[in-house]
């Protein structure tokens, strides 16, 4: 049975022919006039025209004296019609190939045909081919979409493979490409300023997350990767613009899941003069633009629940759901109450566990089976640190989506109270120092930039998690490459036995 190396090799041998015949197997220039669906879908308009597609060949078929090769673009797949007499013969100097030289060519490969539109026999949209040229020759085969391209480590580490063979993959970064543009039109249309800000900071913050650290040379100090854009994008509030926001990775240094990754792309608003109030109402006209951008309705099932964010979002107080539960009162509760709810709900309880941790635990345990969309709202104080207080002390202005079981999102009233702020990023830092590395760092510039003055706000943000989610897929399925432990195959080990290729196993031994 043949193997990879031995289709490769003999890939190899018909480039070296090529070659010989003076033929460049990879020209620079190409000149295509129409992508495929412009002549599929309005044949009338084309039809005897003369045009230049380009695209890969996903089929080749001969017989005697005729051809037939589909060719595929990014917009969709055309037949080319090739019959002796009306191809031109090979012209190296040009690049063209003639029907002699079509066994030189493979699936894979990518080349422009010119000639005119025509309906075959068979009544198929077609280019009777004139002129062919090859403007990349393949070495390895894409496998045919019939054959199926499904185990999930391929597919991870060969994703522009998955691409190809899976349409319903390509078509899904469409789709995510969609989303964020639709965030960013939304928000641009309501007067926010898009400013890119540093992924490399001294201090981190804006989530309980546990950061990557990197060194920078230049400076010879360490930094740590975002992971969050809140603390600079709030600092241009108090540099006086009035609504900004950042669409960007962020990196937090924890384990996989169906829907985290260590990095995923994120994005958060801040706006001046609004409260937690007005930030609500916008996001539920935000979540309605960009889905319907991205899927074209507002309606979803999703694994077991049923999604209609078309009707009323019900709003739900934080104490009164815990309460509701569990029969705790999470403002008069302890550490030993807390871990022993944890484990009649078979619950896991960590030796560091602490009270925020144990009731957003016991919360989450709830959240699981929500459909929604629910606003989760009078979140406890001690939950959320960087927040604003209500007037009773106990809860915060912060509002999150609840939605098919996850929470989607995160709004705050922003704490501008300098002094409070401090407080809390002692607290923080003192959980930190306790072994806690989740907890935030003290950052002192941030507070300073308070001293100076930042106006009321109110802040959002929400990661591609929220894609993910709507698209029905897990968190590794939902981005174009996820991060893979590094491995090398023995194929190409074998193809290239001159090369040192014992990354990928020294990598996996670490």
């Amino acid at each position: 049975m043949a193997t990879l190396k031995d289709f490769r090799d003999e890939r190899l041998r018909k480039l070296e022919e090529l070659r010989a015949l003076g033929v460049d197997p990879y020209p620079a220039d190409s000149n295509r006039t129409h992508k495929v669906v412009e002549i599929t879908t309005d044949f009338k308009k084309f039809d005897g025209k003369a045009v230049t597609v380009d695209g890969r060949v996903t089929s080749i078929r001969k017989f005697g004296k005729l051809a037939f090769i589909v060719l595929k673009d990014f917009s969709g797949e055309i037949q080319l019609f090739l019959r002796d007499g009306d191809v031109a013969d090979l012209d190296a100097k040009k690049g063209t190939l003639g029907l002699k030289q079509l066994p030189l060519l493979d699936t894979g490969d990518f080349v422009e045909a010119t000639g005119e539109v025509i309906k075959t026999k068979t009544g198929e949209v077609s280019v009777a081919v004139k002129t062919l040229r090859l403007l990349t020759k393949s070495l390895r085969p894409m496998p045919a979409s019939h054959e199926g391209f499904t185990n999930k480590e391929e597919r991870m580490r060969r994703r522009y493979v998955d691409m190809n063979v899976n349409q319903e993959v390509r078509d899904r970064f469409v789709r995510r490409s969609k989303f964020w543009q639709a965030t960013r039109d939304f928000l641009n249309q309501h007067d926010f300023i898009e400013i890119n800000i540093p992924v490399l900071e001294h201090t981190t913050g804006g989530a309980d997350a546990n950061p990557f650290v990197t060194h920078m040379d230049a400076l010879g100090q360490d930094f740590y990767l975002r992971i969050s854009h809140e603390l600079p994008l709030k600092r241009l509030l108090g540099a006086g613009y009035e609504r900004v926001y950042d669409i960007g990775p962020r990196f937090r240094n924890e384990n996989y899941s169906d829907e985290h990754l260590p990095e995923h792309v994120a994005m958060e608003w801040y706006a001046a003069y609004w409260d937690w109030q007005d930030g609500m109402e916008f996001m539920e006209s935000l979540y309605k633009y960009v889905l319907k951008e991205t899927f074209g309705k507002l309606q979803f099932k999703l694994g077991d629940f049923e999604i209609d964010l078309d009707k009323k979002w019900e709003v739900w107080d934080y104490a009164e759901v815990i309460k509701k539960h569990y029969d705790i009162d999470v403002y008069s509760t302890s550490i030993e109450e807390v871990k022993k709810a944890l484990k009649d709900n078979n619950l896991e309880v960590e030796k560091t566990e602490n009270l925020p941790r144990g009731i957003d635990k016991l919360w989450k345990n709830i959240r699981k089976n929500v459909a929604g969309p629910v606003w989760l709202v009078n979140t406890p104080l001690f939950i959320s640190p960087l927040s604003k207080s209500n007037p009773d002390g106990n809860t915060v202005q912060r509002f999150q989506p609840v939605i098919a079981g996850s929470e989607l999102g995160n709004g705050f009233s922003e704490l501008n109270d300098p002094i409070d702020q401090l407080d809390r990023f002692v607290e923080q830092q003192q959980m930190r120092d306790e072994g806690d590395d989740e907890a935030m760092m003290l950052d002192i510039d941030f507070v300073e930039m308070l001293e100076y003055g930042m106006p009321p706000a109110c802040g959002w943000g929400y990661s591609e998690r929220v894609f993910w989610i709507f698209e029905g897929v897990t968190a590794r399925e939902g981005v174009p490459f996820p991060q893979l432990r590094n491995d090398i195959d023995d194929v190409t080990r074998s193809i290239y036995p001159e090369l040192d290729l014992t990354g990928g196993e020294a990598g996996e031994k670490k």
